[in-house]
């Protein structure tokens, strides 16, 4: 070990990962800044525009039309067909240079029109497209290694732009490219299980009888913090399992979906695309009709609509979830089997919409109903337990600080039931490999 770091080749891959970082970093400000910009003005300028004031029900329609009449001469005659297909993932093999730029259209054209995907997955390719394409212009032999070790590079500092810096990345690549593959899960899932029981034994034991133990914590500010009891448990387990449930038969519409279209085949039909990105927008508007509420909610990745969940979760009626559930559930599947984009951001809406509709549940409540929805969905979409469980803690932030047993927990019951769902449809892994 001491040999490999302190050789002059790997000192050289980590001054170039050191310098990667900075206009890899650029282009994904850029990219998401303008993502957003485009959203806006779709989804808020423009209607305003039209004397609206939130979009109609039947603005969807219109607009993932347009997504689809974009998006088809993308993924049947550009290089790379504009990124890989969702439902296999966060994504496979490094996408070259020459894929770049449509990955980047379909992303920037289509996204802001109301796709139901998130922004990870173009990322992550341009992230390794822009790290390959350095490598290319720098003088030197090809070395396959290399250059794979450079495309996770790149990939991985695009990625941590946007799922809270540094650290849910590193997680990510770790858990995901770990020596063993298979074999790393399976010796995860009972350490993380263990680990979850004891730090609940001390956790629990510190509220029960107020006895300090003496922990490394630092002050935060107050925030709704209700310590783990039974409800908890009784509650979230059985919902971790629901909500994998959910994101598989999800998953399972995505691959119909793919089968539908062409995408599965390696051939996508431009007019079946059209189609789906069609559909994903009778779904988006049927939401809008049923609820009254604004369709921008089951449109895009979820991001927005997340941070309302989480600023105002009583103002939400257990109706409005059900149906969001139901109609954004749908409208993902499609797009996993059919558009571009990444699968992560929506299931994180769907994980958490399952778990505040059900929070009224006695003795389960809002913040552990959010923690349990969001680590169980990731969960299920990635097959990585370890990468949700720090994903969800960083995301609720301090909210989640006694949470994190029934987290954890809901995390290992999410990716043993995707396993078995996997397995009963015949499927192999119920959980794609990002």
């Amino acid at each position: 070990m001491r040999q490999t770091l302190l050789s002059r080749g790997y000192l050289r891959l980590l001054l170039l990962s050191a310098v990667l970082g900075v206009p890899v970093a650029l282009a994904c400000f850029f990219f998401v800044a303008l993502q957003h910009e485009l959203q806006h003005w779709v989804w808020t300028s423009l209607p305003e525009a039209f004397g609206y004031s939130r979009p109609p029900w039947w603005w969807p329609l219109p607009a993932l039309l347009l997504a689809g009449l974009v998006l088809a001469p993308i993924v049947t005659r550009m290089p790379g067909r504009g990124g890989h297909l969702p439902v296999n993932g966060l994504g496979g093999p490094p996408l070259g240079p020459g894929a770049l730029p449509g990955v980047v259209l379909a992303a920037l054209l289509t996204l802001p029109l109301g796709v139901v995907l998130g922004p990870e997955a173009p990322l992550m390719a341009l992230g390794s497209g822009l790290a390959l394409l350095a490598l290319r212009l720098r003088k030197g032999p090809d070395n396959a290694r290399a250059s794979a070790v450079v495309a996770t590079t790149g990939s991985t500092a695009a990625i941590s732009t946007i799922l809270g810096g540094p650290i849910v990345a590193a997680v990510l690549v770790v858990e995901a490219a770990g020596v063993g593959g298979a074999q790393l899960v399976a010796l995860l899932l009972p350490c993380l299980t263990a680990s979850a029981t004891g730090a609940l034994v001390f956790t629990g034991f510190g509220h029960w009888t107020g006895l300090s133990i003496g922990a490394l914590t630092l002050p935060t500010s107050a925030l709704p913090r209700p310590g783990p009891d039974a409800g908890d448990f009784l509650w979230g387990l059985p919902l971790a399992a629901l909500i994998a449930v959910v994101i598989a038969l999800a998953r399972r519409l995505g691959r119909r979906a793919a089968a539908f279209n062409g995408s599965a085949a390696g051939s996508p039909v431009a007019w079946r695309v059209v189609a789906c990105a069609l559909a994903v927008g009778v779904c988006v508007a049927a939401y809008a009709l049923v609820t009254g509420r604004s369709p921008a909610e089951a449109a895009l990745s979820g991001q927005a609509t997340l941070a309302q969940l989480a600023g105002s979760p009583h103002a939400w009626p257990v109706a409005a979830l059900f149906a969001l559930v139901l109609f954004k559930g749908l409208a993902w599947g499609i797009s996993l089997g059919s558009l571009r984009g990444g699968p992560i951001f929506p299931s994180v809406l769907l994980g958490a919409s399952v778990g505040l509709a059900c929070a009224g549940l006695p003795g389960l409540g809002v913040t552990p109903g959010l923690a349990l929805g969001i680590a169980a969905a990731v969960t299920a979409v990635t097959g990585l337990p370890l990468t949700s469980s720090v994903l969800a803690v960083l995301l609720l932030g301090r909210a989640a600080h006694d949470q994190v047993p029934l987290i954890v927990l809901s995390a290992v019951v999410s990716v043993v039931v995707t396993q078995a769902l996997g397995r009963t449809a015949g499927g192999g892994s119920g959980a794609p490999r990002p």
